[in-house]
C-alpha cells in the first residue's frame, strides 16, 4: 500500500509513529506541540556530543532578516548558530529524524512540506532573543518551526526558557524549559516568542519545514516581528 506510513523504531526501544502522532494531532488541534524529552536518547546524546566538542570558529553570531534586510544587533539577538549540512555524523541523524516526521506530518496532515533548513543554537550567559516570528516579511514559505533541547538538569534558576504567545496580545505565553530532549514544534505564522535571557550556556538545535517556493534557497534567518 502506497499510503502505509511504517512505524520507525529506535535501539533504544522509541517508537517514532507514538511521537509523531502526538506532534500530528497538537499541530491539527491548537497548531503547537511540546513533547518534554522526547526525542529518542541517543540522537539527543549524538547532537550533544557533536555540538559540545565543535569549535568556535564554527559558529557565527546570529542576525535577523537576510539579504539587504540582514543585520546584527545584541540588543535583539545575541546566539550564535551553526548550520547542519549533513556532513557530520550526528547531523545527518538529525536530518533523517527530521525527514522522517515531515514525512509523517505530510501524510497525516497534508501540509505539503517540501524542504528543511536547521541549525545549532548556543546561547552564552546573559544571551536572549526578543520577542519574533520566524516568518519573513511577506513571504510564507516557512510553514512549521522546531526546536529541540540539549540541556541536562535545566531548573528553573537558569532562565533561558522559550515564551510562547497565542496572539499578539498574550502577554503572559506559555513557557517552556530548554529541558534535555524537549521538542517544540509549532506553525511559524501563528506563534511570536522569544527566549530569556539564559544564566548558564543553553544548547539546541533550531529548524523550519518550508513550502516549495521559487526562493527555496533556504539557510535564512527569522525577522524580529513589528510586535
Amino acid at each position: 500500500m502506497s499510503g502505509l506510513i511504517r512505524p520507525v523504531k529506535y535501539r533504544d526501544g522509541f517508537s517514532g509513529d507514538s511521537l509523531f502522532e502526538r506532534i500530528a494531532k497538537d499541530i491539527e488541534a491548537r497548531g503547537l506541540s511540546i513533547q518534554s524529552g522526547a526525542l529518542p536518547d541517543k540522537l539527543t546524546s549524538s547532537l550533544w556530543h557533536h555540538q559540545s566538542h565543535m569549535e568556535k570558529s564554527d559558529f557565527k553570531t546570529a542576525g535577523i532578516g537576510r539579504a539587504q534586510n540582514y543585520l546584527r544587533d545584541d540588543n535583539i539577538r545575541g546566539d550564535e548558530i551553526c548550520w547542519i549540512t549533513g556532513e557530520s555524523l550526528a547531523g545527518r541523524q538529525w536530518l533523517k529524524w527530521a525527514a522522517q516526521l515531515q514525512q509523517y506530518l505530510n501524510r497525516r496532515l497534508y501540509l505539503g512540506l517540501f524542504s528543511f533548513e536547521s541549525h545549532f543554537s548556543h546561547y552564552a550567559p546573559g544571551t536572549f532573543y526578543r520577542k519574533h516570528r520566524d516568518t519573513f516579511r511577506g513571504e510564507t514559505n516557512r510553514i512549521l518551526s522546531m526546536v529541540v533541547y540539549l540541556n541536562r538538569e535545566w531548573s528553573i534558576g537558569d532562565g533561558g526558557e522559550l515564551i510562547l504567545y497565542r496572539c499578539e496580545d498574550d502577554t503572559q505565553g506559555i513557557s517552556v524549559q530548554p529541558s534535555w530532549g524537549t521538542i517544540v514544534v509549532f506553525l511559524s505564522k501563528e506563534f511570536p516568542h522569544e527566549v530569556l535571557p539564559s544564566k548558564r550556556d543553553r544548547y539546541s538545535v533550531s529548524g523550519w519545514y518550508r513550502l516549495k517556493t521559487g526562493d527555496s534557497t533556504g539557510l535564512g534567518d527569522a525577522y524580529l516581528a513589528p510586535i
